[in-house]
């Protein structure tokens, strides 16, 4: 199902229980700098989106790159909106970030952002969340938290 502000939000065949998350356009920074992303809900206000990390996104450790995981903190922001709101993140804004880094992110396994909403009011969004990375989420990259605007009718 695709939104009216361009986002490719659908049941991703090769991953039961996920989504797909996608900006429709393909040359936008989402699909030329992020690559394949899904997200799932987590529980009643949780979800959790998954990047799949490449030498693309790598620093010159060889580690996911601190603008990478900025990214995917603030995508997974609207991915949750979607998510567990049904709300209009195509015309949503970012009004705050806030993010620590904890530890390095790897380039051989998924990067997940968990994100909870906090409250929900009239016109914002208040989600925290952190980034890990393992089968049992035992490898913290991140946590922050964020506000976001949702659209103006």
């Amino acid at each position: 199902m695709n939104d009216q502000r361009g986002f490719i939000y659908e049941p991703d065949p090769d991953n039961p229980g996920w989504h797909r998350w996608e900006l429709a356009d393909d040359t936008r920074f989402n699909a030329q700098t992020m690559g394949r992303m899904l997200v799932r809900p987590e529980g009643h206000r949780a979800c959790r989106v998954r990047m799949f990390p490449e030498r693309k996104h790598s620093n010159l450790l060889d580690m996911v790159h601190g603008a990478v995981t900025l990214a995917l903190i603030d995508i997974s922001l609207f991915a949750a909106m979607r998510t567990l709101l049904n709300g209009n993140a195509g015309g949503s804004v970012t009004l705050e970030l806030s993010s620590q880094f904890i530890g390095a992110g790897s380039l051989d396994r998924p990067l997940d952002a968990v994100i909870e909403v906090m409250r929900e009011t009239k016109r914002l969004v208040f989600m925290r969340g952190t980034v890990v990375q393992g089968e049992d989420d035992s490898h913290l990259v991140a946590t922050f938290s964020g506000i976001v605007r949702k659209p103006t009718r």
